[in-house]
């Protein structure tokens, strides 16, 4: 069973978190599943980006991003090569290391 270990987040899980997973489950589903409340705007159907995430460990076992997600990416805040959306990459057989943005759009909006 792949693990996905959380890094620390100041709000969502200051101590960090390292949680079982399965495969073919969305990073979002695991954290929310594990008491990490990521936020999720649009219900989790890729409409869009207060779910990203950055994969700093294991991104290539993922499923490659389609261009829906691609394109709502794009408007994530701090992207990064590694980011995805946590609604839409799915955990599969490697163990993942996830980090949290310390801002989403919303949250960054919302905070000026």
């Amino acid at each position: 069973m792949p693990k996905v270990i959380f890094l620390p987040h100041q709000e969502l899980c200051p101590d960090g978190a390292v949680v079982d997973a399965v495969e073919g489950e969305t990073l979002l589903d695991v954290a929310l599943a594990n008491g990490i409340d990521i936020e999720h705007a649009c219900e989790k159907s890729c409409a869009c980006v207060t779910c990203h995430l950055i994969v700093r460990e294991g991104f290539d076992s993922l499923e490659e991003s389609d261009e829906l997600e691609d394109d709502m990416l794009d408007k994530a805040w701090g992207l990064d090569s590694e980011s995805r959306l946590g609604c839409q990459a799915c955990v599969s057989s490697e163990d993942l290391v996830i980090e949290i943005p310390k801002y989403t759009v919303n949250l960054a909006s919302e905070q000026h």
